[in-house]
């Protein structure tokens, strides 16, 4: 019972590596010849099920081992139903924003150009920072959350497999760019959850429960911070959603509106029951007799040792398709964002592949510090609630007087307001306050945690409108003292749809009341 030799340890880590890479390469290969345009993209190209598979592959990471699990230990039954809700629904957001951005924006394939069209330069620079810093922190979490589930699992040193990991993915992704990334998602994907069944069906039939601990663990219960975690959860996923260029690309890789739809309504269901069974074994764990004592972050490696090895060897390829799986779709994504957020996609093509290589060093030598996994989803969480609402109102006519430098400033505020909510909450505790920036837990016990994530977008919202009100104040007066128009408030010219030229090849920059500028 429990953990795989090392002997088979070891074959079955390197031979799915070895998989992923003859297909990744074989794949890059059959499409050589593919313009710069398709390697960072393949707009209205995708049916339904692969979108489907593609969605529940980037969606998911190998930290899912460690968060779902310990939240059913803590806030039982009603936080795992929650936290996997949580996760899941957010995805049904591209279903419906995806259609009306490629309605603005038809050659466009990730949220910054519809920034750039919508609000300018300055808020473009804003949002793309925040994007990409993102995809980082995720990349740092995906290789950290990899090298603990190998140790775990197997005994053996992780570091090997996250180095092997990053030259595989590198290579095919570099190789092949989107289109790689994209149909190495739909092997993942059938594969993850393949192996989610037959894992399912082994505890079921092997892990023995103990009746009356069931009751008595309170795990059936609800709680005050089970109702807290349907709000904090929800709000800070579905906007850190937004920033996650994988699931964006994706979007616009649909063949249609009709093909989203399906899709990611698929991928939604089939991304709650997936979390869900993962973080059952949490309860299981517990109802089985496995004493927790605060250690509820590794309840589903403490529930592996009742498992026969091969149930675990199993276990080890599924970490190794989820964690290969997300972290290709971070790569191409960081690179399609970076070469069209920086670079407006002018460089050539040799230079964007340059650029997967570079970015990876950095996210080593941070993951190999371990840094904790939960904090640094709260953090990108906080960053994303603090600057997404505001953000998405420019997609109504009705705020048609928003700017870039409104909606930036909305969100550096609503970040720093978090602070000054801190310090009201401590007392004056700045300490304390500066601490809820980099949020260490979910799991606190009083109201911070929720209140940083009401005080975030509120207070982004409320900025935001207050330095419009502001900017165009000062419009007046300056229109009002030279004796010009006041033009602060006359609606944009309906422009033509950008072109594919616009898009990939566009002109110098300019402030135009043609259309909407910083």
């Amino acid at each position: 019972m429990g953990m795989p030799s090392e002997a088979a340890s070891n074959a079955l880590i390197w031979c799915t590596y070895a998989v992923f890479l003859c297909v990744g390469c074989f794949i890059a290969w059959q499409y050589r010849h593919q313009s710069k345009e398709m390697f960072i993209s393949s707009n209205r190209t995708q049916s339904a099920i692969p979108l489907a598979l593609n969605f529940v592959a980037s969606a998911m990471g190998s930290a899912i081992l460690f968060s779902y699990p310990e939240i059913s230990t803590i806030v039982g039954l009603q936080g795992l139903l929650t936290y996997a809700a949580c996760s899941a629904l957010p995805l049904m957001a591209f279903a419906f924003l995806g259609p009306i951005l490629r309605k603005k924006l038809p050659d466009g394939f990730i949220l910054t150009e519809w920034v750039r069209f919508r609000y300018g330069i300055v808020a473009t620079t804003f949002i793309g920072f925040l994007t990409l810093a993102t995809m980082f922190l995720y990349m740092i979490a995906e290789l950290s959350a990899l090298q603990g589930i190998i140790n775990s699992l197997t005994g053996l040193d992780g570091l090997p497999v996250v180095i092997v990991q990053v030259v595989v993915t590198t290579i095919y992704t570099s190789l092949g760019g989107f289109k790689v990334s994209f149909m190495t998602d739909n092997i993942q994907g059938v594969m993850i959850c393949g192996l989610v069944l037959i894992c399912t069906i082994a505890i079921g039939t092997t892990v023995e429960i103990d009746r009356s601990l069931i009751h008595s663990s309170g795990l059936l219960n609800d709680s005050k911070l089970g109702y807290q975690l349907i709000y904090i959860l929800f709000i800070g996923i579905i906007t850190s959603d937004m920033f996650l260029s994988p699931l964006w690309l994706r979007t616009f890789a649909s063949r249609s509106d009709k093909d989203l739809f399906i899709g990611v309504s698929l991928a939604t269901v089939m991304v709650f029951i997936i979390l869900t069974l993962v973080g059952s074994t949490g309860l299981i764990a517990v109802w089985s007799g496995i004493p927790m004592e605060g250690q509820g972050y590794i309840a589903f490696f403490l529930l592996m040792e009742k498992l026969p090895a091969w149930v675990v060897g199993m276990v080890v390829v599924m970490v190794v398709a989820l964690s290969t799986a997300v972290f290709d779709s971070l790569q191409s994504a960081m690179v399609s964002s970076a070469s069209t957020d920086i670079f407006r996609n002018r460089i050539p093509l040799i230079y964007i592949r340059g650029l997967v290589v570079l970015v990876i060093i950095p996210v080593i030598v941070l993951a190999l510090k371990s840094p904790s996994v939960l904090q640094i989803y709260m953090i990108a969480n906080l960053a994303a609630s603090a600057s997404i609402p505001q953000l998405f109102l420019g997609l109504s006519d009705k705020f048609f007087w928003l700017r870039g430098i409104d909606v930036t400033i909305g969100g550096l505020g609503g970040i720093f307001s978090v602070f000054l909510f801190g310090l009201v909450y401590y007392d004056g505790d700045a300490t304390a306050a500066s601490k809820l920036l980099i949020l260490a837990t979910l799991y606190a016990p009083d109201w911070s945690v929720f209140g940083v994530f009401v005080v975030a977008p509120v207070a982004g919202l409320l900025i935001t409108f207050a330095t419009a009100g502001i900017r165009l104040g000062v419009e007046f007066q300056l229109a009002k003292q030279s004796g010009r128009r006041f033009e602060g408030l006359d609606r944009p010219v309906e422009v033509a749809r950008p072109s594919e030229d616009l898009v990939h090849n566009p002109a110098p920059e300019s402030p135009s009341k043609n259309n909407f500028d910083a």
